[in-house]
């Protein structure tokens, strides 16, 4: 996207009419290029009203990540563990910008967030359906300075961290999908994607993405049920909500050395949306089917195929109910 078409979702934020002719001035543009803009802000679910005479207005305003509003509901002292918090208007990825983030030698942590990912990805490198201005696209590093084990485990861990703020905004029928998959009432709210650089044995940097649904259009063509936050409540502040995921998750990261996943396995498997299902796991060419019994301390799956149980790593691995033949 040009930076003249964000440029004019800027603009039009405020909910109030903008002339064409104003709009164009500001960006540099024809007023016929600012129609374009606005015809491709309709197609990605951004309501815009034109009217003649006023020009046009976005319904209802929108209101705009802003890392101001961020940063006054993140604690202080999380506050001082993060190098800086970043809000982006469009970037290809936020984890490839977390990734590159060289300043964590002077600080333990980093977030970045944007409006709209290019190339936004999930497991297996699957692209992120990434709708302008209305979801959250969030990358947190982490430094571990010493060595550390368990970090398999550490997106369940992140998994449990977001369910527990979404239901504490109201959300109800919240379920985890291992190994980073979050639901809700069965259909997809939102994704956890981890990378890492360096050595968990010394010094290494975990990125760990979310991407969470917060409103989303129907005509959005995604290949998977889904689900999203404001389907199920009322119209949440964005800004908020982010700033209560840094909250705990710098939180769960500053104790994720000495406790591990195995501190958060009950409330996992609380959330856990297939125990007892029967279930297929496939990972390349191997394929289990068994019943989901949920998961061991190091946030293994456990998998019960006629009387044996069967230890399940992370990697590659698909899970789908069995459907009845």
């Amino acid at each position: 996207m040009s930076n003249s078409f964000l440029e004019l979702l800027t603009l039009l934020a405020d909910g109030k009419f903008h002339s064409g002719s104003a709009m164009g001035s500001s960006l540099g543009v024809s007023c016929t290029t600012v129609w374009k803009y606005v015809q491709k802000l309709l197609v990605q679910g951004i309501s815009i009203e034109s009217v003649k005479g006023k020009g046009y207005r976005l319904v209802g305003g929108l209101q705009l990540l802003d890392e101001s509003l961020i940063r006054s509901g993140v604690k202080d002292d999380v506050i001082a563990d993060l190098g800086a918090i970043d809000v982006l208007m469009e970037t290809d990825s936020t984890n490839d910008v977390a990734m590159s983030y060289d300043a964590l030698a002077l600080s333990k942590g980093y977030v970045c967030l944007a409006e709209y990912q290019k190339a936004g990805r999930g497991r297996r490198g699957r692209h992120w359906v990434s709708p302008i201005g209305h979801n959250i696209y969030m990358s947190l590093a982490w430094q571990f300075e010493q060595s550390i084990t368990g970090l398999e485990s550490l997106s369940l861990s992140v998994g449990v961290i977001v369910a527990e703020v979404l239901e504490n905004i109201g959300l109800e029928g919240v379920q985890l999908k291992w190994p980073n998959d979050i639901l809700l009432h069965g259909r997809k709210l939102g994704g956890i994607l981890l990378e890492m650089s360096g050595n968990p044995s010394e010094v290494c940097k975990v990125v760990i993405g979310i991407g969470i649904n917060v409103r989303m259009l129907n005509e959005v063509s995604i290949d998977q049920p889904w689900a999203c936050i404001e389907e199920a409540v009322a119209p949440i502040s964005r800004n908020q909500l982010v700033a209560c995921l840094i909250n705990q998750m710098v939180e769960m990261l500053r104790q994720f050395h000495n406790k591990g996943f195995a501190f958060y396995k009950d409330n996992w498997e609380k959330y856990d949306a297939y125990y007892g299902a029967f279930i297929v796991v496939t990972s390349g060419n191997n394929r289990q089917e068994g019943i989901a019994q949920g998961v061991f301390d190091n946030g293994a799956l456990r998998l019960q195929v006629g009387g044996t149980e069967l230890t399940i790593y992370d990697g590659e691995v698909s899970i789908r109910l069995k459907h009845a033949s």
